[in-house]
């Protein structure tokens, strides 16, 4: 495997990281603090192309491959300390997007995907149930056919872009009896009569992403608006899960990054007893410590990325990925606040938030105990 980058590469992770740097970062503090999603970071990202990534050039896209796209992605996370933008933009590529690219109709794919790649469009997915977080598949949400149109019953929570969201892709049950046989997918538009989104959730961290309850009181759906056909909503999460376990996490490996600059320059301007922090042992181990997590958790992203170039299944690499990124990312944080000391602590010097942000890429697209789940019995084959 060669994970160089072509020149062409290189011109736009070098565009996107120095884009991120001058566009996104001004004001963060003060969004973070109230929870303000970044609508006009939000449209120029989708300016930059960063939406259709890896979408094809006929719906608006760039049509790059998955490894040109999380080298992207990442530079987007080392230039832009708002990891919540980058999450935003994430969930609606990956949980959005992707799923119309692989199982959408022409008609489907003709009539959102442009609109999603310019931005104009913010895309959700709802899965999650108040009863069912890893246990994916045991919903409550009800779609019932009625002629040419599902009614749909039921709520969704913890919802990335739920509230700010224009496209929904919503998971139900045709026949709860089925089990994960039974789910199936619809395209819901923002708006639409039945549809009703509940209050703002109020997080730990990734303040700037949005994030909602919604309520399904006899929404009705066309049936040309289900995803992929009845019943198949297991296949169709499951490669969307694929997807976002392997990539979502690109932005963290450039945070990572990021932090790592940060520590290695403060170590060398901090100067305790006479000298410089880092020539100290215990702080250069660290710091040693943060350079070994990010060139793994590098190496882990660009190898499920390019796997999934060659065709190849990534169920495995892409759990390794989202496991060891998530539990890395967080351990830099902890490690860059240590460094920093009391000004790691204060929120006007930036290093708690990544802290905070870090810890929810424990628990967002499968946790780290789902993760080991998925990978302890794939080990043997």
């Amino acid at each position: 495997m060669d994970f160089s980058w072509t020149k062409q590469q290189t011109e736009l992770r070098d565009a996107i990281r120095a884009f991120a740097r001058g566009s996104l970062n001004e004001g963060l503090v003060e969004r973070d603090r109230e929870g303000i999603f970044n609508r006009a970071g939000w449209d120029a990202c989708a300016k930059m192309g960063i939406h259709g990534l890896c979408v094809p050039e006929e719906y608006g896209g760039l049509g790059f491959d998955a490894l040109t796209t999380v080298g992207a992605l990442e530079a987007l996370g080392e230039g832009s300390r708002d990891n919540g933008l980058s999450f935003s933009i994430n969930a609606h590529m990956w949980t959005a997007e992707m799923p119309l690219l692989a199982f959408g109709t022409p008609e489907q794919k003709a009539k959102y995907l442009p609109r999603l790649v310019s931005g104009e469009w913010i895309g959700g997915n709802a899965m999650s149930e108040p009863g069912s977080g890893s246990d994916a598949y045991s919903l409550r949400t009800t779609a019932i056919r009625q002629g040419d149109h599902y009614v749909l019953n039921g709520s969704k929570t913890f919802i990335s872009n739920g509230n700010v969201a224009d496209l929904l892709l919503v998971f139900a049950t045709v026949d709860p009896a089925k089990g994960a046989r039974g789910v199936s997918a619809f395209l819901v538009e923002k708006g639409t009569s039945g549809l009703q989104v509940g209050k703002k959730l109020d997080k730990m961290g990734m303040r700037t992403s949005p994030m909602a309850e919604l309520f399904f009181d006899d929404l009705r759906v066309p049936v040309e608006n289900r995803l992929g056909k009845e019943g198949a909503g297991k296949n169709l999460f499951t490669d969307s899960m694929t997807w976002e376990r392997g990539c979502i996490l690109a932005p963290a490996v450039g945070a990572m990054q990021r932090l790592l600059d940060a520590c290695l320059a403060y170590s060398r301007q901090r100067k305790q007893f006479g000298e410089s922090i880092g020539n100290f042992q215990l702080v250069a181990s660290k710091l040693v410590d943060m350079k070994l997590r990010v060139e793994t958790a590098r190496s882990l992203l660009y190898q499920a990325a390019w796997k999934k170039d060659q065709g190849k299944s990534i169920f495995l690499e892409a759990a390794l990925a989202k496991l060891w990124i998530s539990e890395s990312w967080v351990a830099c944080a902890q490690e860059a606040i240590q460094i920093h000391g009391g000004y790691g602590y204060m929120t006007e010097y930036e290093i708690e938030r990544e802290l905070r942000d870090a810890t929810g890429s424990k628990l967002y697209s499968g946790t780290s105990e789902i993760q080991r789940t998925i990978i302890a019995p794939l080990l043997s084959v």
